[in-house]
This record gives structure tokens, C-alpha cells and sequence, in this order.
């Protein structure tokens, strides 16, 4: 058996890879000798080894060799507080940072039962003493069926996104190196760049994740991401929800990896179950089969439908028993099945499903808390309280309690969990049964409630607001873009909606309005956050207006509002949506720009001498006069119009739609090369120098648009690159270059900056009143002669204000003309039920390219 023998079953593999970190490849003959030289050093006497751990080199050989010198290990998270576990189990040898020290002196030596192996918790991080006892035999059992029902063989790598000292993050160990696959070992999160350029980079073939890795998953873009070794992708640590399930499934199917969803305990090693991935898409809501060699049983409960009962499970995996103190060491096996503490049932098809709880116990964030634990912390500072969890958090219903206490740091301290992840629920007395018992189902209500209808009635006011429709008329499944939102009307959303949660949430204008409904708000004292995107258009227009009037001489503004006008372009025309509903959202963009622009040339060809009559058509550079120098300063709308309406029409094909749902990325990157190749007259067709005057100025369009398509750090080193060489000799002006770079590069890496409240308010402002200022600013300054700074301030308020009068009439106008074009007054949300044979598809489901 592999942990009787561990180190001649880590040599027998060879010079096969084992372990890769970022600075070594380690083979499996390699590994065998360290892990015989660390068995060495903690000495022939069987002892208690606590393992501070990370998921590196030095923490799986002490962890293997330990198992190989058949001592107990105890692996607990580095940098936490352990002084409970260690003060009742009193570990002969503490390691940390691979350093051995001696644990705590004059203690008896540990009595320890033979079999005995592995202590973990069964609370994840919440420093409760109490363990589950596994020996060698559970841990081989459990290791051979996950390697069979994953069918693991020597050619995987498996990417370490969970810690060591949880029973999953090890279950991915023990099944990789039992048939002589490699570990790509990491401490990097999903989130960071340098994860999946690692994981591409050493071929990984698979990962795990527990719920919230699937939630931050989200947030990156991950269904856009190549990734041509992944094989398979398991997920355990509480439920995960039926329709992302669904969609995880469907999505692996068309990028060729399969997903596990498993059930499992750290009480059964690892795992009693798994969902074959066939199955995933049309059963989500099944928590599958049990494992190869386990079975379960229903236990009927009282109340309960019959079929319906506490979920039983037996199998050569299920825990020795639990160790409270250090006594219970020596003990040997006291539990032959495990009682789960779930309510479930099994379905005709042979699936079993769970339906309910019937313990204290749920699982939050990956960690199993202890419900009276976190009651009884509350009430040791005086706080008449009970717990329950709900909608993924932890509720806490509250009624005396001191004027100082803080309720929810409490809570959070006693459970582990972030304090982002609690919910305080102000009741006047406890609800109780007519038992006299608590009522949590009664506490999770009036939790959902408080929080459905405060979070309703803000957002949807907020929507119907900026967006300038009737709040009856938005169905919480929908999202911004599904309503209609587009670059002009995000800015203001983005700033309310920040100000409104205390965050921004990843992708938030693709998020179902439910989902944004139901986001936490959490302040932070650092300031909000503010897009880059919005920074750059309020700093850009500054920059522009300044210039013109000649307070300052920096050029290049307007270049960057190109830019960013291509990186809005990509991420709110180029959705998911429907084709009909692409080009109805990109129509109504052009009107947004076009209109305004229309009629502020025909008021100003009425007072001023300023515009020529090609400049209503928004085609002066197509039809002259040539050499009128303020006839051409509305080049930057001309171009933005005309660049919409030519990708409106690629849209609008069949063909098109097609290619760039498939190819994202490369279809921008297709345009970008036009782009530079009209920059550099490849063609021959002599378009002249003067490229800020002409629609020469494409390529800074598409590099915002490729900007908005990278999902790699390739790509965007790609676009960068492009950047670099099209930026460098264009203007002649070093200086302009180099802002129009540095401000371009920002759109490329940096999404989102950290600043002030104050001045995320200000800039989104002034970023939503951009394309007033722009087109008001030539005639407002001069009003004020030589006093330059107060006429660039005048065309900034002034611009501010004609947005706040335009918006409500603009928005109202092309209401009406989707009114028109739908013919039965149809909403955004009622063309979507046409065309997916849904009401409104939530955008979970629709996000990303299409493969």
C-alpha cells in the first residue's frame, strides 16, 4: 500500500516529474530522497508533528516525510493563531518555514494509536481544538477512488489552488502522487496574471476550487481564457449553485475539459461522492454517486417526506473517530459510517440529492462552521443572539447587546470568516417557536427580506434613473447592457452604483440586477474605487479643453478618448446579447454621440462663424471645406461616428457576429492590424501625415478595443507592444507620445485605481459630461478672453449641465426609437424572451465569447 511503503513508491516512478515550483523541476527519484532524509531527521520515535503550512517544496517533503516515518501529522494554516491546538495536544515537534523545533517542554511522551496517521480539523480555520482522526488505510482508500473516478495518470499536473492543511487541497496530493503524477505547487490565488501563466507554462492538466474560487473565477474572465492542457476541473467545499453548475459544465464541454462537482468530509478523508460530468449539465442540483468502494443509506427523520432522511455513508475512507484531547490519540477506529448531519434523498435515476441540514454545522467559504460555536463567543460578551446561514453568509440575529460591541467582528472572529461575510439582523427579541426553541428559518427570512427589498428599491431606482425608464419595467434578471446601458450611460451608473455598494463588482454591468441586489456594502477608509477607463475620460477632456484654450500645451487628450472610446466599445456593443440586440445597443451609442453633436453645429452655424454646413453630416473630412481650421474641430466625433457606424454594419452580418463571438481577441487584434497598416500607408494610397485630422486615427480606436478583449498577459504584452511601435514618430512630438502611451497603457493593465470618494464623484462627473464639454468648450472659453482658467472652468460647468438637461431628453429619445424599432413597444428584456426563448437569460450564463 502507498503510505505503507511511501518513499520505494515515490522511487519506483523514477526520473518522472513530481513536484514544479517557479524556481525547480523535482522528479520523483529526487522527491523519494528528500522525503527519506526528512523522515530521518524527525528521528525513529513516532511523534506528534504540527505543520505550519504552504503549498511549497519544504512543506510537502516534511509532510511526506513524516507519513513515510509513520509519525502523526497535524497540518494547520501558517501564520494563524494555533495556541488552542497546540496547548491541548502539546505537538512533540512544531515545523515552520522547514525549520524543526521542539514543542512545548516536560510533557509526557504522546501515547499514539499505530494506525494513526493525519489530524485535521473539521472547522477549517476557526482554531477549534477539536479533529478528526484519520488513519493510513482511509487516506490510500480515499486517494485510489478520487485517482479512479478521475482517471489520473502519470501525464497529469495538478495546479495546488487550495491550502495543505485542508482535507481537499491534500485529497489532490495524495490522489496525484499515487499514480505517479506531477504537483504544479503554488501560493498564487486565481486571480493573479502570474497563476495561469504558470499554469499554461508547466501544462497544467487540472485545478481545484471550492465555491468562492468559482466566484472569483468570474470576476477574471476565466470562460475567455485559453488553456489548451486543462483536462478537468473538481469542485467540493460546500454547494455550489445549480444554474453555475450548469454553466461550468456547458462551458467545459466546448473548451474540451470535464467538471467534477463532489460531496465530501474532512470526516471521510476527502470525498463520498462525485457527479459524473455527463450528467452535470441536465442533474446540477445532485450531489451524484458515491465514490468506488463506498455506499450510502437513507435514515428516515421524523417530519420528513419518506425517501427523505439523514444521509448515511460507509466506506474504508470514514474517519477513525475525533480527538477532543490528547487521549483520544491512542484510541482506535470507534465509527464504521458516517453520519453526515445532511437531510437528502435518492432519486429514481440512482442520484442522490441533498436537500437540508440537520446539524449546527454549514459550510461558508470553503470552512465548516460550528454555529453554536460562533453563539456561544456572542454570548460570552453579553450579546442575546442566535446564527444561521443564509444566501452564502453568516446571519446573526441580534437583540440586547452592549453599546460598544461590535456584533459583527465578533462573529467573524469566532467563525473565521472575512467580516464581509456577515450579516446583523437588529431583532427586538430572539424568534422562537412555540417550543420556546429558536426559529432560524424566521431569522433567515427576515434577513432576505430587509435585505431584497433595501437593495430593491435603491439599485432599480438607481437604474431607472440613469437609464430613464420605468422601474417597473426592469426584470431583476436582467442586467445594464441587457437594459439598454452603453458607454455614455455607464459612466454615471458606475459612480452611483460604487457610491451605493461601498464596491464595484467585477463585470458588474453584465451582472443580473438580482445579483448586484443582493452585494454587500463594504466601506473601506482607503477611498472607492474608479475605473481607469473613467479616470482617463475626465482627465482626457481636461486635458483638451485646457489645451485648446492655451492654459497649458498638452496634446494628446483626445487621441486617448479614442482609445477609450474602443475599450467601451468592446466591452458594452460587443456582448453576449443577441445580434438584433448588439446592433439596436450600437445604434443607439451612435445617436447618443451623433444627435447631440448635430444640433449643437446647427446652434452654433445660427451664432458663429465657426462650423461649415459638412459639419451637420458629422463629414467634413470627407466633404470639406479643407483648409478651415475650425471646421475641423469636431475630427474626434467625425471619426468616432463613422468608425461605430462601419462596425455596426459588421455587426449587423451574420458572418460577423459569428467571428467575433468565436475569436474575441483576434478579430480585435485583425482590426488593430488594419489599423496600423492605414498608419503606415501599406496600401500605398497615400492618406498623408497629418493622422490626427483623418481616420488614420483608427488604429487608437482598435487598441482600446483589443485592450478590452485581452484576457492574457500575452495579449495584452501583445497589444502593448503594438502600442509601442505605432505611438513611436507618429505626431513628432516626443512629449505627446509619451502621453498618449502612458494613458493608452493604463486602459491595457490597470482596470481599476484606489482614491479618494471625493474624487471618484468629481471625475465620474465630469468623465459623463466629456462629449458636452468637447463639443461645447470651443465656444464657451473664448467668452472670457485672456482669463483662460476661469473659461476652461465655465466650459467644464457648462458641459456638466447640458448633460444633466440632454440626458433625461436623449435618453427618453431613444426609448422611443426602441420603442419604434421593436414595433409592439417590446423592452430590451422582451426581445431577449424572443430570442432565447427565456425572459431574460441572467447574464451568468451568457457572459464571454461563444465558443
Amino acid at each position: 500500500m502507498m503510505f505503507e511503503r511511501f518513499v520505494d513508491h515515490l522511487a519506483c516512478h523514477g526520473d518522472d516529474v513530481a513536484v514544479i515550483t517557479s524556481e525547480q523541476t523535482v522528479s520523483y527519484a529526487e522527491l523519494a530522497t528528500r522525503v527519506a532524509d526528512r523522515a530521518a531527521e524527525l528521528g525513529t520515535r513516532r511523534k506528534l508533528v504540527l505543520l505550519e503550512t504552504r503549498n511549497d517544496l519544504p512543506t510537502l517533503v516534511t509532510y511526506l516525510g513524516a507519513l513515510a516515518g509513520h509519525h502523526v501529522v497535524l497540518p494547520i494554516p501558517a501564520g494563524g493563531d494555533h495556541r488552542s491546538v497546540v496547548e491541548t495536544y502539546h505537538p512533540d515537534v512544531i515545523v515552520t518555514d522547514g525549520v524543526i523545533t521542539e514543542g512545548p517542554r516536560h510533557r509526557p511522551a504522546h501515547e499514539l494509536h499505530p494506525d494513526l496517521a493525519l489530524l485535521l480539523s473539521t472547522s477549517g480555520s476557526t482554531g477549534s481544538p477539536k479533529l478528526v482522526r484519520l488513519c493510513r488505510f482511509n487516506l490510500a482508500a480515499n486517494a485510489e477512488s478520487i485517482a479512479t473516478y478521475l482517471d489520473i495518470t502519470r501525464t497529469d499536473r495538478a495546479a495546488t489552488t487550495l491550502p495543505m492543511s485542508y482535507c481537499y487541497g491534500l485529497s489532490v496530493i495524495h490522489s496525484h502522487l499515487l499514480r505517479g503524477a506531477a504537483l504544479v505547487l503554488t501560493e498564487l490565488s486565481v486571480v493573479d496574471d502570474d497563476f495561469w501563466e504558470s499554469f499554461r507554462t508547466h501544462g497544467a492538466t487540472s485545478f481545484a476550487g471550492v465555491p468562492h474560487t468559482f466566484d472569483l473565477l468570474d470576476r477574471i474572465g476565466f470562460e475567455a481564457m485559453s488553456l489548451p492542457n486543462l483536462r478537468y476541473v473538481t469542485q467540493a467545499g460546500g454547494r455550489l449553485d445549480p444554474d453555475r453548475v450548469r454553466r461550468l459544465a456547458g462551458l467545459g464541454a466546448r473548451s474540451g475539459w470535464r467538471f467534477f462537482v463532489m460531496y465530501g468530509a474532512t470526516e471521510a478523508t476527502a470525498r463520498m461522492a462525485y457527479l459524473p460530468p455527463e450528467l452535470a449539465h441536465d442533474q446540477p442540483e445532485s450531489i451524484g454517486v458515491p465514490i468506488p468502494g463506498g455506499s450510502f443509506r437513507i435514515e428516515p427523520v421524523d417530519g420528513m417526506p419518506d425517501g427523505t432522511g439523514e444521509l448515511i455513508y460507509r466506506g474504508p475512507n470514514v474517519m477513525m473517530g475525533y480527538a477532543h484531547t490528547t487521549t483520544d490519540l491512542a484510541a482506535g477506529a470507534g465509527v464504521e459510517e458516517l453520519r453526515t448531519g445532511d437531510v437528502a434523498r435518492r432519486r429514481a435515476d440512482g442520484l442522490y440529492e441533498v436537500v437540508g441540514r440537520s446539524d449546527r454545522f454549514v459550510k461558508l467559504y470553503g470552512l465548516r462552521i460550528d454555529l453554536q460555536r460562533v453563539e456561544s463567543a456572542l454570548h460570552a460578551y453579553r450579546v442575546d443572539a442566535i446564527c444561521t446561514d443564509g444566501d452564502g453568509l453568516l446571519i446573526v440575529g441580534a437583540a440586547e447587546r452592549p453599546e460598544d460591541c461590535d456584533v459583527a467582528s465578533v462573529a467573524a472572529d469566532a467563525s473565521g470568516l472575512p467580516r464581509a461575510a456577515i450579516r446583523v439582523v437588529d431583532v427586538d427579541e430572539i424568534p422562537r417557536l412555540s417550543t420556546g426553541k429558536p426559529d432560524y428559518r424566521s431569522l433567515r427570512e427576515r434577513a432576505a427580506e430587509r435585505a431584497t427589498d433595501d437593495a430593491r428599491l435603491h439599485l432599480r431606482g438607481l437604474f431607472a434613473d440613469v437609464l430613464q425608464i420605468d422601474a417597473a419595467e426592469i426584470d431583476p434578471r436582467c442586467s445594464f447592457v441587457d437594459l439598454g446601458g452603453n458607454s455614455l450611460s455607464y459612466v454615471a451608473m458606475s459612480v452611483r452604483l460604487e457610491r451605493a455598494l461601498g464596491h464595484l463588482p467585477a463585470d458588474w454591468q453584465r451582472l443580473p440586477l438580482s445579483e448586484l441586489e443582493s452585494a454587500r456594502k463594504t466601506r473601506r477608509w482607503w477611498g472607492t474605487t474608479l475605473e481607469t477607463s473613467v479616470a482617463l475620460r475626465a482627465a482626457a477632456i481636461v486635458l483638451v479643453a485646457g489645451s485648446h484654450a492655451e492654459l497649458w500645451v498638452l496634446w494628446g487628450g483626445a487621441h486617448i478618448l479614442l482609445g477609450v472610446a474602443g475599450y467601451n466599445f468592446g466591452r458594452f456593443c460587443l456582448t453576449p446579447l443577441p445580434r438584433a440586440t448588439r446592433v439596436r445597443h450600437l445604434a443607439s451609442t451612435i445617436g447618443s454621440i451623433a444627435v447631440p453633436a448635430i444640433l449643437w453645429v446647427a446652434f452654433a452655424l445660427l451664432v458663429t462663424d465657426d462650423y461649415a454646413a459638412s459639419n451637420l453630416l458629422l463629414a467634413n473630412k470627407f466633404l470639406g471645406p479643407d483648409d478651415s481650421m475650425t471646421a475641423g474641430r469636431l475630427w474626434f466625433v467625425e471619426v468616432l461616428v463613422w468608425v461605430l457606424a462601419g462596425l455596426a454594419l459588421l455587426c449587423a452580418t451574420r458572418w460577423g457576429d459569428r467571428a467575433e463571438r468565436r475569436w474575441p481577441f483576434g478579430v480585435a487584434a485583425a482590426f488593430l492590424a488594419l489599423g496600423m497598416a492605414l498608419r503606415w500607408d501599406v496600401f500605398g494610397i497615400g492618406l498623408g501625415k497629418a493622422a490626427w485630422f483623418t481616420m488614420l486615427a483608427f488604429w487608437f480606436f482598435a487598441i482600446g478595443w483589443a485592450a478590452s478583449k485581452s484576457s492574457t498577459v500575452w495579449q495584452r504584452l501583445a497589444v502593448t507592444a503594438v502600442l509601442a511601435v505605432g505611438i513611436v514618430g507618429y505626431f513628432g512630438q516626443p512629449n505627446r507620445e509619451a502621453l498618449v502611451f502612458l494613458g493608452l497603457a493604463l486602459l491595457i493593465w490597470l482596470p481599476a485605481i484606489r482614491c479618494p470618494s471625493a474624487f471618484t464623484v468629481t471625475a465620474g462627473v465630469i468623465a459623463e459630461a466629456s462629449l458636452f464639454i468637447y463639443l461645447t468648450h470651443y465656444q464657451v472659453y473664448p467668452l472670457f478672453g485672456e482669463h483662460r482658467l476661469v473659461g476652461v472652468l465655465a466650459a467644464i460647468v457648462v458641459g456638466i449641465l447640458l448633460t444633466q438637461v440632454a440626458n433625461t431628453v436623449l435618453r427618453k429619445w431613444i426609448h422611443s426609437l426602441t420603442a419604434v424599432w421593436s414595433k409592439r413597444g417590446q423592452t430590451a428584456t422582451a426581445v431577449l424572451e424572443r430570442q432565447r426563448g427565456v425572459y431574460c437569460t441572467p447574464p451568468s450564463e451568457n457572459r464571454g465569447p461563444k465558443a
